[in-house]
C-alpha cells in the first residue's frame, strides 16, 4: 500500500487561501477590464449621464483595490506553497491541492463554456458591439490563462502511468 501524504491544517489554509486569492484576483481583474470597456465604449443610453461614469470609475477603483491586496497574496501563498514543495515534493500530491485544482479545472471550464454561450446568443441577436466582443474576449482570456495554467500544472505533476503494474 502506498504511503499517501497527509495534508494539515497549514497545507489546508494555504491551498484554500490560494485558491481562493485566485478567484478574487480573477474577478478584479475581468471587473477592471469590463470598465474599461464601459468607459472606452460606453452604452449610448447611459454615456452621458454622470453616476454611469462614476460608477466605473468606483468600480475600477474597487478591482484596482482588489488586485493591489488579493494578488499579492495570490503570489505569496504559493511562494510559500513552493517552498514547501521544494523541502517535501510528496506535499505536491496531497488531496487537498487535488481537490481544489480539480475544482478550478471544472469551474473554469464552465465559465469559459458560459462565455462561448454568451458570444453565441449575442452574435445570434446581432449584438456585435465592440464593447461586447471585448467583454466577451477578456472573460475569455483571463479564465482560458487560469484553466491552461492548471491543466499544465496538472499534467506536470501527473504520476506516469505504468502499464506493467
Amino acid at each position: 500500500m502506498e504511503n499517501k501524504p497527509k495534508a494539515g491544517p497549514k497545507d489546508v489554509f494555504l491551498h484554500l487561501l490560494s485558491i481562493i486569492t485566485l478567484y478574487v484576483s480573477a474577478g478584479a481583474l475581468i471587473e477592471i477590464l469590463f470598465s474599461f470597456v464601459n468607459i472606452l465604449f460606453p452604452d449610448a443610453l447611459y454615456a452621458r449621464d454622470s453616476w454611469y461614469v462614476e460608477s466605473m470609475q468606483n468600480s475600477m477603483r474597487f478591482g484596482v483595490s482588489l488586485l493591489i491586496i488579493v494578488f499579492p497574496a495570490y503570489l505569496i501563498t504559493n511562494w510559500v506553497l513552493g517552498k514547501g514543495y521544494a523541502a517535501e515534493p510528496e506535499k505536491k500530491n496531497v488531496r487537498i491541492r487535488k481537490w481544489l485544482i480539480y475544482l478550478t479545472l471544472f469551474l473554469s471550464a464552465l465559465v469559459l463554456i458560459g462565455d462561448l454561450v454568451v458570444l453565441v446568443n449575442g452574435l445570434l441577436q446581432g449584438e456585435l458591439t465592440t464593447a461586447f466582443i471585448l467583454k466577451v474576449v477578456s472573460v475569455f482570456v483571463v479564465i482560458g490563462g487560469i484553466f491552461l495554467y492548471y491543466l499544465w500544472d496538472v499534467r506536470r505533476h501527473s504520476e506516469p502511468v505504468n502499464p506493467a503494474v
